[in-house]
């Protein structure tokens, strides 16, 4: 199978597989004319990578799982231990945003009762420089 032939079974782009295939996460043959030809194992190796990205895990992690199974130990604990981390770390992110999404609420239901002023030499937008002072007091 082509690397274009790959990508639309996946419904991700030629550049993916390639991408792939440069970190060597993909091992396809070449061919006499240069084209590279991706094996089944490859095809599932592919299928494997993409969902794991689509689980949160990175390339170093994924990498890291294609290790273990390769030198014939089960990734499952391993799969569980990265799954809990990047479960933490989603969380994080998660409070971090809903923070912000109250500051900006905030901001905008305070900003609607402003009145429009022009800049100075030392304020650009008042909206966002008085909301900062507010914040600090």
């Amino acid at each position: 199978m082509k690397v274009t032939e790959l990508a639309k079974e996946f419904g991700t782009t030629p550049d993916t597989v390639r991408y792939y295939t440069r970190l060597k996460l993909l091992n396809p043959a070449k061919s006499v004319n240069g084209y590279k030809s991706y094996s089944n194992k490859e095809v599932s190796r592919l299928k494997f990578i993409l969902s794991a990205r689509n689980l949160g895990f990175s390339v170093a992690d994924i990498k890291e799982i294609i290790n273990e199974s390769e030198d014939g130990k089960s990734a499952c604990p391993l799969v569980r231990s990265l799954i809990k981390e990047r479960l933490e770390e989603t969380e994080k992110q998660f409070q971090a945003m809903l923070a912000l999404r109250g500051k900006m609420s905030s901001a905008l239901s305070r900003w609607e009762e402003m009145e429009d002023k022009a800049p100075t030499a030392n304020m650009v937008c008042h909206l966002i420089e008085n909301f900062e002072q507010i914040k600090k007091a």
